[in-house]
């Protein structure tokens, strides 16, 4: 079920974030202890997903838990959004 949101979440990933040309991460790797985002990124994310997903990110869902990999944010996404009929 989550991975209708993986490949999105990569690539905004890769576009705003990633650098490097050889630069890669996993669906599971944190991306703030790895510094692939920082405080500023985390809020570039929310915006990312809020008006890609029309949902709204509330500040006590702001944690690791949700948004720190891949593999979370698809997760919380996939508890935000029905599933497509």
């Amino acid at each position: 079920m989550t991975e209708r949101f993986t490949g999105t979440v990569r690539e905004f990933i890769a576009e705003n974030f990633l650098f490097r040309a050889d630069a890669d991460i996993s669906n599971s790797q944190s991306l703030l202890d790895t510094g692939v985002i920082d405080s500023t990124g985390v809020l570039e994310l929310i915006a990312f997903l809020e008006s890609t997903y029309g949902i709204t990110v509330a500040d006590e869902e702001i944690i690791p838990e949700n948004l720190d990999s891949v593999d979370n944010m698809t997760k919380y996404l996939a508890s935000k959004l029905p599933v497509a009929a």
